[in-house]
């Protein structure tokens, strides 16, 4: 009896111990699916994933006025622009080529490379409507 008093003690104190995961720790939500998909002339195969409010597709569509995979194709098809570490750069368009964003926030899944974070018209904010025809 008394072996399993202290058992019970123990489990109790560890349950009490082990603090539940707060929603602001827990990782935002975003989309994984490839809206678009381009390789690179160095081989990389580089999705553009829809992501949400913040990065991929569902940022800069809204944000950039960004709203055809062929005008982000057209940027991932010429040299990169700037290398640090898994980010990429090309001309207008932020690539994280590594299965987490650098903060850690957001994660592909095994075997994925993040992709485009965001695509933009240097110089400006949103690109003119013209860029989507």
């Amino acid at each position: 009896m008394k072996v399993i008093k202290t058992l019970t003690a123990v489990v109790i104190s560890t349950c009490l111990l082990a603090a539940p995961v707060s929603a602001a720790a827990a990782a935002p939500y975003w989309n994984t699916r490839a809206k678009c998909e381009q390789t690179d002339p160095e081989g990389r195969v580089i999705p553009t994933r829809y992501g949400n409010g913040d990065l991929g597709w569902n940022h800069f569509s809204g944000k950039h006025n960004v709203k055809k995979c062929r005008v982000v194709n057209a940027a991932l098809a010429g040299k990169v622009d700037k290398k640090d570490g898994g980010r990429l750069e090309y001309y207008g368009v932020i690539v994280q080529y590594a299965r987490r964003t650098a903060d850690g926030e957001y994660d592909a899944g095994r075997g994925n490379k993040f992709g485009v974070i965001t695509a933009y018209c240097k110089g400006m904010n949103k690109c003119p409507n013209w860029i989507n025809e």
